[in-house]
């Protein structure tokens, strides 16, 4: 029988400080939906008869979104982010080495480019880069933006092999495969700052 709990446990560690379990609010709503409250509490509201399973996927999901909102608050509290642990670091390192190539590999023929080498990194102001050879270097800290975010790093780089500038061709290519990418650079402009903070303080 499905499990239905009042609380679930999150799928991965947010801190010290931070509980290792979330409250959940069922009603006759539709989705799933992650609340974090202005004191830092967090929420899941979710469909009456959804089981706790599907509740740490989502919130597996959601994970990046949390991490940065939480950042950015204890940014805007004049707070300093919470340091990620070399253990935690490692982690992002060993998903972004998964998912990015990837992510690569799905959107390269959209953007219609070939690509060298992928190399993940710990870089302090760049989300990612591409060299003149076509070699793409991406920021691990990726891992912990919306799937959106990361998509938008991945086209960007990507159309460097086309116009390695950015010039307004750069952007109008950018745009023809990535057509919300303002939306994606305004995330990065709100969130990317404690993101890096959170790695080198």
């Amino acid at each position: 029988m499905a499990r239905r709990s009042d609380t679930v446990f999150l799928p991965f560690r947010l801190g010290e400080g931070y509980p290792g379990a979330v409250p959940v609010i069922r009603s006759d709503r539709r989705t799933i939906a992650l609340e974090l409250k202005h004191d830092g509490t967090i929420l899941v509201r979710a469909p009456r008869f959804t089981d706790d399973a599907k509740i740490r996927a989502f919130l597996a999901e959601r994970e990046g979104w949390l991490r940065a909102h939480l950042a950015k608050q204890e940014a805007e509290a004049g707070e300093e982010p919470e340091r990620l642990t070399r253990e935690e670091i490692d982690a992002l390192f060993r998903e972004a080495a998964a998912d990015l190539p990837a992510r690569v590999r799905r959107l390269a023929p959209a953007v219609g480019v070939t690509y060298g080498r992928i190399t993940i990194r710990n870089q302090k102001t760049r989300w990612g880069s591409c060299t003149s050879g076509g070699n793409l270097n991406f920021n691990c800290l990726l891992m912990l933006a919306p799937e959106a975010a990361r998509d938008y790093v991945v086209i960007h780089e990507l159309c460097h092999r086309l116009e390695m500038n950015h010039s307004p061709r750069f952007w109008a290519e950018v745009a023809r495969v990535c057509p919300d990418y303002r939306t994606q650079r305004k995330w990065f402009r709100e969130h990317g700052r404690a993101l890096l903070k959170s790695m080198f303080g």
